[in-house]
């Protein structure tokens, strides 16, 4: 399996363009989960940010798109499916600014469960030793009639 992949194989696996896509690269991945890091949580110009910062809730799409990019490459699809995340349950901040946060991020998604329709993740963010967010989400694919896959088989 690929163990890196930089900013332009992820952009080309996640439905967003431009600065939307968030995630820098994949450092590692396996049919079950998806470690990636991230550095746009620096930028002024993130598109999440807010006029007071980057909040950390912000995070949830970062790890919306790990997954997004997970379930590409699992069933080497070519075209990323758009979802919406139906429900986010246990979620957990440490602080409430990614902005603040110098290091690096990684985020990283597990697969709990998948079907034609879409998935359930576990997904934390960290910097260095510190655990910044972390909880589960739902993924419903908005397309999910048109190709049969499940979670799998595309992108968020």
């Amino acid at each position: 399996m690929l163990a890196e992949l930089d900013r332009q194989g992820i952009a080309a696996r996640v439905p967003h363009a431009g600065r939307m896509c968030l995630l820098e690269r994949v450092l590692h991945w396996d049919e079950s989960s998806l470690r990636c890091a991230a550095i746009s949580h620096r930028d002024a110009d993130n598109p999440l940010r807010e006029p007071a910062g980057l909040s950390t809730l912000a995070g949830i799409e970062y790890a919306a798109q790990a997954a997004a990019v997970h379930g590409s490459l699992l069933h080497r699809a070519t075209i990323p499916r758009n979802g919406v995340l139906a429900a986010l349950k246990n979620v957990a901040a440490t602080r409430p600014w990614l902005h603040q946060v110098t290091e690096e991020i990684q985020v990283e998604v597990t697969l709990l469960h998948s079907d034609a329709s879409g998935g359930i993740f576990a997904f934390a963010l960290s910097a260095g030793r510190e655990s910044l967010l972390s909880g589960q989400f739902t993924l419903m694919y908005v397309d999910h009639g048109r190709s049969g896959n499940d979670i799998r088989g595309g992108n968020v």
